[in-house]
């Protein structure tokens, strides 16, 4: 009789490992070499005009990825507007007024959709646009495994207890990682895509004006200066998260976090004295390191939960179901 939970158990755990080899194996960057090989090039030449229109730009589409995979998995739910049926992720407090390039993602969608209509999911222009925006400013490169479709629906729920918060503590940081596969070394190494970007005042108003022993008193001194101390006064204004090199994929956050120079909350928890320390303290020396690691980091977040197969759909727009 014992026999039987043991046998149900790895059953089971045979399913588990079976479903996720056949997602791995529909995921392939060769994917559409045969029936859309021009896409690539495609994506590539749209985001690379979009970033030079706006250098900022290119933060804001890795962030778009990274609020992607993290709510439903990379299937592109992110990218769907508010409709009868759909609560759209975009009025989620981490997103509302703040995530943004949704008409670069459009843009490059419609120049896919010219050559190879029906074919290019908006999931895989999302994961394609974020390693080519790190690319256009000087950060590093990987191969994109594609082959995800796009999802039907969306959750604002999920958005609001899924996403990192920008207030958040170490403990908190981890654990939202790794319910989603990645480790401590993979979330430190993420967080480092915040050597670009810029982020608004009511995300750091508290910290700059808290006096606390965690920040330098002149980083501080000259983040208030664009932050007035009044909520509701100057609420978005911006402020770049990497005072020293704002424009360029560097490992400067790092070196900023080791100087109490870390702009949010929840940068400046990775070197405070707690498990991740040490990793911010090796990125800040070896860029290369880093740079390496965010890449591979990027490869796994764009494995989590996609859409594949029969699963899902192509969209003709990003933003709307068919």
């Amino acid at each position: 009789m014992d026999s039987f939970p043991t046998i149900a158990v790895v059953s089971i755990l045979v399913l588990f490992l079976a479903n996720n080899i056949q997602t791995e194996a529909q995921l392939s960057p060769t994917f559409y070499d045969a029936t859309c090989p021009r896409a690539l090039d495609t994506i590539r030449t749209s985001i690379r005009r979009a970033v030079s229109r706006e250098r900022r730009m290119a933060a804001s589409l890795i962030r778009l990825h990274f609020h992607d995979c993290f709510v439903q998995g990379c299937d592109g739910s992110v990218l769907l507007d508010q409709t009868s049926t759909i609560q759209s992720e975009k009025t989620a407090l981490a997103n509302n007024n703040s995530a943004r390039g949704f008409e670069v993602i459009e843009a490059a969608k419609l120049e896919v959709e010219k050559i190879c209509p029906g074919v290019v999911s908006c999931a895989d222009i999302l994961s394609v646009a974020a390693r080519d925006a790190s690319v256009a400013v000087g950060g590093p490169t990987w191969q994109v495994k594609l082959g995800r479709r796009d999802s039907t629906t969306a959750s604002r729920s999920a958005a609001d207890s899924n996403l990192p918060s920008p207030f958040a503590n170490l403990g908190d940081l981890i654990t939202k990682f790794q319910n989603k596969g990645l480790s401590p070394r993979d979330m430190v190494a993420l967080s480092g895509s915040h050597t670009i970007g810029q982020a608004q005042c009511f995300v750091f108003r508290n910290r700059v004006y808290s006096n606390g022993t965690d920040i330098d008193a002149g980083f501080a001194s000259t983040r208030r200066r664009q932050c007035p101390s009044a909520i509701g006064n100057g609420d978005s204004n911006l402020a770049p998260l990497d005072l020293v090199t704002p424009n360029s994929f560097d490992n400067n956050y790092f070196k900023n976090l080791m100087r109490k120079k870390g702009l949010l909350i929840s940068d400046q928890v990775l070197f405070s004295g707690g498990s991740t320390d040490s990793i911010v303290a090796e990125y800040s020396r070896n860029p290369g390191t880093f740079l390496a690691d965010f890449a591979s980091a990027m490869v796994k977040m764009g494995d989590i939960e996609p859409l594949t197969g029969t699963s899902g759909i192509i969209r003709k727009v990003c933003s709307a179901v068919n």
